[in-house]
Parts: structure tokens; sequence; C-alpha cells
């Protein structure tokens, strides 16, 4: 692509969720959410193949039916109300319809069904701006947002861990893999939503980083399949030794970075006298905990069995630059100790 158009299209990206975040009214808020899908579907369609493109039209049919749901809703609200005021959201019907909208905009279950089939047919830089970037500005809107029933958070995240769990574990594409991850932990950020605002953020920002990683490190190997992750050893014994930690790390095993998070979600779910939706929302880490562990026994424990046609895949020079990959890599696994500091700054 281009540079010039490149570089127009993320400045569109970043001017969408910029107005998003900084709007107080819903056509704003409205406004930036489209710039921001108008910006990527070239980004999408960029290598011109069927797959790409059906991805494209995919995430535009959906993105354009979230964003029509959420203008009708924030005009109902301002013909109920007479406000069009983020905060000033106080009739009930209006106020689950957005959330709805939102939930489809990021992708939560039931409303899902796109974000796989989405992801499968994008390259992994794209990939990764879909997964981490256009998840704030629908996220600073569900933040603003007071939900007229507990129950309507509460169904959104439970059914997003439980169906992120099981929906992934019987995947052999990585991308679809990372998909259904990231239904799981949006999952968790919403059950904690309505409770502390501070801990979602946190596991935004913790999710952010350890993903950011995860899709360099595939980008660097080349890898779409778990096949492919099997002769990784070959081409980078290094990055192939903290992979695992970084899948692991994802799935919230101790006592690595992604398991503070979880842990202090289940802690404030059980303070708000919750039990019994804590114990679900543990059980269904294990689920997401089995997949990433299937990745991670894949890559150190297995050797493919193929032999492989043509050029050795690791003689050649990978021109992906080493600074990003190696800064997420280290931020991912020293999250841990900078938790502390990180809850202070959110709680500010």
């Amino acid at each position: 692509m281009n540079p010039y158009i490149l570089a127009i299209l993320l400045l569109g990206l970043g001017l969408g969720t910029t107005i998003t975040f900084a709007s107080s009214h819903w056509l704003l808020a409205w406004m930036g959410l489209e710039i921001n899908t108008l910006a990527i579907l070239p980004l999408m369609a960029q290598h011109h193949h069927p797959r790409a493109v059906e991805a494209a039209t995919k995430y535009f049919l959906t993105q354009a039916t979230a964003a029509a749901t959420l203008l009708f809703a924030s005009t109902t609200n301002a013909w109920l109300t007479g406000q069009w005021d983020i905060y000033q959201m106080t009739h009930p019907l209006p106020t689950t319809v957005i959330i709805v909208a939102l939930a489809l905009k990021v992708g939560l279950a039931p409303l899902h069904s796109w974000l796989p089939e989405v992801l499968q047919g994008l390259d992994l830089t794209t990939g990764l701006i879909l997964s981490t970037w256009q998840k704030l500005a629908p996220f600073a809107l569900l933040l603003q947002i007071q939900a007229p029933s507990p129950a309507i958070l509460t169904f959104l995240g439970l059914s997003s861990t439980l169906i992120g769990g099981w929906g992934g574990l019987n995947q052999t594409q990585l991308r679809k893999i990372l998909a259904y991850s990231s239904i799981a932990h949006l999952g968790w950020m919403t059950l904690v939503l309505q409770f502390a605002p501070s801990l979602t953020l946190l596991t935004l920002l913790t999710y952010f980083i350890m993903t950011f990683s995860t899709f360099l490190i595939f980008k660097l190997k080349k890898a779409t399949n778990i096949n492919s992750l099997s002769i990784s050893w070959s081409k980078a014994p290094i990055i192939t030794t903290l992979t695992p930690l970084v899948l692991l790390s994802l799935g919230g095993l101790p006592p690595l970075s992604g398991f503070v998070p979880k842990w202090l979600i289940l802690q404030e779910l059980t303070k708000q006298d919750l039990p019994t939706l804590a114990t679900l929302a543990a059980f269904s880490a294990l689920l997401s905990l089995y997949f990433y562990l299937r990745l991670t026994y894949a890559m150190t424990l297995t050797i493919s069995p193929n032999n492989l046609i043509g050029s050795t895949p690791w003689r050649f020079f990978s021109p992906q630059l080493s600074l990003p990959l190696s800064t997420a890599t280290i931020a991912t696994l020293s999250l841990l100790p900078a938790t502390p500091a990180m809850i202070a700054l959110l709680t500010l």
C-alpha cells in the first residue's frame, strides 16, 4: 500500500477513536465510530484476496448494523428524555439497546459470530489492529453508561467467557484461537465493568500488551495454524522459548502477568456477593487455559512430521522490526510486579 494512503488511514483510525473519547454528545460519538470503521476497511481489503474481501464485507455489515442501532437508540433517548448527552442516559429502553449495539461492535457473546470469521480472513497486522485499537472507542462508551439492570452486563460477560473458552477448544487456526481469546477476555472486562471500572481498564491494558506481543510473534514466525508452530524452534529458538510464557500469560496461569487481572476480578465479584458468578468465571478460565497449553505443547514438545518442500523459511531474513516485538514481550513478562503501580494510576 502507498505509504501516504497508509498514513491517512492510520490517522483516520486515531481521529475516530479520539473523537469518541472526547465526545459527550451521542452524534459525535457515533461519528467517531463511523470514521474508525471506514478507516480500517481499506486496510482489511488491501491484499485483494477473496477471504480478505469477504472479511471486510462481513465487518462492514456488522459495524453498520451496530452503528445504525446505536444511532436509533440515541435518537429514541433524545425523543423520550430531551437529552443527547452520553451521561444523561436515564431511560432503560434506549440504554439497553445502546449496550447491545456496543456489544455487537466489540464482539461480545452472543453477538460474537462475526469476529472469528473476520479475523481469520485478515493478515496478522490488520488483525492486531482489530483486536486491540478497535476495542477502545466502544469500551470508552460502555464505561460512561450506567446499565439499567446489572443482569445485562452480567449475561454478556458470563456468556462471553464461556463461549470464548468453548469456542477455542477445537480450533487449529491461530487467528480464530486469538479471536475466541479476545471474546473471553472481553467477557472478563464486562463482568466487572459495573462494579470496578478501574479493574476493567487494568484488564484491557494487560490484554492489549499480551495480544500485541502474541501477534508480533506469530507474524515473525509467519505462523497461521498450530502445525506451523511445531517447526518454529528452527526459525527463532530464543523467541520460541519465550512464546509459551506469553501464551500462558494470556491464559491467566499464575504467576504470570495475565493472572493478576483475573484474580482481582474474582476478588471483586466475591466482594459483591456473587460467588456463583465468580466460580463460573474461574471455570471458564480453565477452558481458555487448555487451548493455550495446546499451543505451548505444539511449540515445545512436538516436531512437525511433514517434510518441508522448497526453501527452508528460517534461512530468510525477516523484515519485521525487532524493537516492537522485544518491547512487547518484555512488557508482557514483567507486568506482574508492576500491577500495584498500574492499579494506583488507574484509581487516581
